[in-house]
Formats: C-alpha cells, structure tokens, sequence
C-alpha cells in the first residue's frame, strides 16, 4: 500500500451513530471534528449517512504466516482486516513453528508493518510448541520489538492447573494477560459438534458444555488468587456466561470474548453436514446463542473477538468428520454484529464501538487504537453503510481462503473506507 500524506475531510458522518458532522484528517491524526469544515488542501470523502467508528480491533485472529500460507498469510490477512474495518489485529500463536520465541513473534510483528494494510500484533504462546507441558519464553517475547502482552494456545487448553498458575504468575510482571482456550481435552475426545439433541440424532460425537465451563471456572478462580489477568476466548454457552459474571461479582480480573458466529448460528446447521459449520467450540444452541447475545449486551462478556480461521479448499471441501474446524470472520464481523446486536435493540452504535474497539484495544495493551473519533487521536477510523444489504459471496472476500459460513446468507452493512493513521486502506469500498 502506498503511503500518503495528504489531508481527508470526511463530510457528514455520524460518528458512533449520533448526529452528523464533518472530520478533518491531517498528519495522520484527527485535526477537527464539528459542522461545516472547510480545508481547501484536503480531499473530500462523502458519508453523508454512514456510520464512522473508531477502527476496529480484533483480539483473535488466525494469520497462518509462517508455515501455512496456503491458508492465509499476514499481508493477505491484513487487507481482508482492512475490508472488514480492522485497524489492528492480534495474530494467534499457532503458527509453524509456533509463535513461542522472541524471533518468531518479531517476524510476524514485522510483515505486519511491511503490509501496512493493518496493524498486526503478535500473541505468543503459553507453552512451548503448544505442547501445555513447559512455559515458553513469555518474558522474552515481552521484552521484544513486538511488545508482546497476549498470551495463548489457542486452538488447544493449557489444561494443567499449575502450569496455568505459573503463567498466570509470570505475566503479571510486565501487565500481560494469558488468553485461555477453555476446552477439557479429556472431555472432547474425538467430539464434532456440540452434545445434545442435534448430536445424537446425527449419530457425531459431542462436545459438552461443561468441557468449557469447567475450564472458566477453575481459571477465574486461579486468577483471583493469583491477582493476575485472565481472557476467557470464544465463550459459547449460557452456563459459561453465568460463570462470567459471578467471577465478575467477586472481583476477578476476567475478560471474555465471543464470536460473530456465536452470536448468530446453531448446531443444528450440522444436519446439512457442511464443514463450513464446522468450528472449535461448536456452534451451540437457541438458547446458548440468547444467552450470548444478552451477555454482551451487559458487559459479562467484553468484545467481539472474530476467531478469523482461514483453512484452504480441501481442508474443508471433504467429510464432516475430516474436515479442519474453524471459519472467516474478519470480513463480515461488523455485518453480522449489527445484525444481531444493534438492528435488535441489544447494543446501539457506540456501545458496539466500545465493544469491537475501545476495549479489545486496552485488554490488548495497543497503544494508539480504541481511541475515540476526537481531535489529537490517531486518525484510526472505519466509515460504515449500515443501510445496505448484500448476499455473502466467499469468490468476493478478500481473504486467500473461502470458508465462511455465511456464503449466500443476506446480511447488512458494507465497509466504505478505513483509515489508519489518516492513510486510507478501503476508500470507495475497494483495497487501497
């Protein structure tokens, strides 16, 4: 992407949804912010009826660079970020080799910036080689230029109590946060989809709700002893939320996210067996999903968090039970969280600012993102069309691979331009 100087005005806009009003962008920052603005030397956007938010953050995203970018790579992740009004995103561990080194957190940190579409922030392992058996080199890797303060093994648990103690004990020092996956792996051995009805008339192996409560419950508790901080990842079931908020009510240091996808589908689209439906956790039921969506609404749960997990085709062009379990999300993230949070009532534009920018940015520790739209902050803004629909086509995403589960789905909204730092990534809803 080419880097460039020059001045924006944006004209119109109804910044976090209130009243419209113009934005001056100048030196990659916010100049002004009011009616009527006139800069001879800027260049005029129109938004006349578009939603401006601050750029969004995301604290859970699946890059694949190094060693599977025949899914995805940091650059190509990047600009399918930017297409989804991201401005920064942390880049999972669960990489080849595993981001459990100094070296490899700094060479993602690197293409991030080489791409220039995204700020890409590396999040290093807990344990070395994902394997939950010993501490991987947490203080190196905060000590390094990437600045690391994430933490997690994602895609598995750090299942051990004490070694998540000790983790929990070491990040503490230079204000970390360790990102759990909560999922008892004895407990969903050989699972497919979540257990219950739709499980047993299919005949798959389930994966229950427990596997993940269990997991929350034990770590909210390590936490509070410990007096450290604690991300619960991908939260998916109603006793999850339940067990959120009465950790939140004893004080814990807790955050939690949950997914687009989450917020919207249920297991039994498992009848069709399409591994597009597919993931880890599994989609749950009605009920989880109400669950979610009221807990988010409160605050139980933080942020949205995407869970981007690009597979290549025939990762999941093949049989349920081969198929590899994860799906995009960064591209249809703000759509299906309109959709189902602010086109219901549950979250008005500002709250949803807050929830997909402002507080995924500080659980993360990124300076300069979550900012408000207000003159002196860092020029980081999305301007969205929440009045347009379109029909999900995977051939037109800008990610490397397909897999979303909502191809041909009808949703809202459309991205019309991102800028980071006053540089425009999508101007004119196209990649810059």
């Amino acid at each position: 992407m080419t880097q460039s100087s020059a001045a924006y005005l944006i004209r119109g806009a109804r910044i976090a949804g209130g009243e419209p009003a113009d934005i001056l962008i100048r030196d990659g920052a916010v100049a002004e912010v009011g009616p009527r603005i006139s800069a001879a030397d800027a260049a005029v956007v129109d938004a006349a009826g578009l939603v401006a938010l601050p750029g969004l953050v995301d604290l859970h995203t699946h890059l694949r660079e190094p060693g599977r970018e025949d899914a995805e790579t940091v650059a190509g992740g990047a600009r399918a970020a930017a297409a989804g009004g991201y401005t920064a995103v942390h880049a999972m561990a669960n990489t080849d080799p595993v981001a459990d080194t100094a070296g490899v957190v700094e060479q993602v940190w690197r293409l991030g910036r080489e791409s220039g579409h995204c700020d890409v922030q590396p999040v290093g392992a807990v344990t070395r080689g994902l394997g939950g058996v010993q501490l991987a080199e947490l203080g190196a890797m905060a000590d390094s230029a990437a600045g690391v303060r994430v933490f997690s093994d994602d895609g598995r648990c750090v299942s051990d109590a004490l070694l998540m103690r000790r983790a929990l004990e070491y990040v503490k020092a230079f204000d970390g946060v360790v990102a759990q996956h909560a999922q008892e792996p004895r407990l969903t051995e050989n699972a497919q989809m979540n257990e219950g009805v739709v499980s047993d008339r299919l005949g798959l192996a389930g994966w229950p709700a427990v596997a993940e409560e269990a997991v929350i419950a034990r770590d909210c508790l390590l936490t509070e002893h410990v007096g450290s901080r604690l991300h619960v990842c991908h939260v998916s079931t109603k006793g999850s939320v339940q067990i959120l908020r009465w950790a939140k009510s004893r004080g814990c240091d807790v955050t939690a996210e949950v997914t687009p996808h989450h917020l919207l589908l249920t297991d039994d689209l498992a009848e069709s067996y399409d591994p597009a439906y597919k993931v880890n956790p599994p989609l749950r039921t009605a009920e989880d999903v109400h669950a979610l969506r009221e807990g988010l609404a409160d605050g139980t749960v933080d942020i949205v968090a995407t869970d981007h997990a690009p597979h290549p085709a025939e990762a999941k062009e093949t049989e349920w039970a081969t198929a590899a379990m994860g799906m995009l999300g960064l591209e249809t993230a703000l759509s299906v969280v309109q959709h189902t949070m602010v086109d219901t009532g549950l979250l008005d534009w500002a709250q949803l600012a807050h929830r997909m920018s402002a507080l995924p940015a500080r659980i993360g520790r990124l300076a300069g993102h979550g900012r408000p739209i207000a003159p002196g902050e860092p020029a980081n803004v999305t301007l969205y069309d929440a009045d347009t629909a379109s029909e999900i086509d995977p051939a037109a995403l800008v990610s490397k691979s397909a897999n979303t589960p909502y191809r041909g789905m009808r949703l809202p909204g459309r991205i019309q331009a991102t800028f980071l730092r006053g540089i425009p990534t999508v101007l004119d809803g196209k990649i810059k």
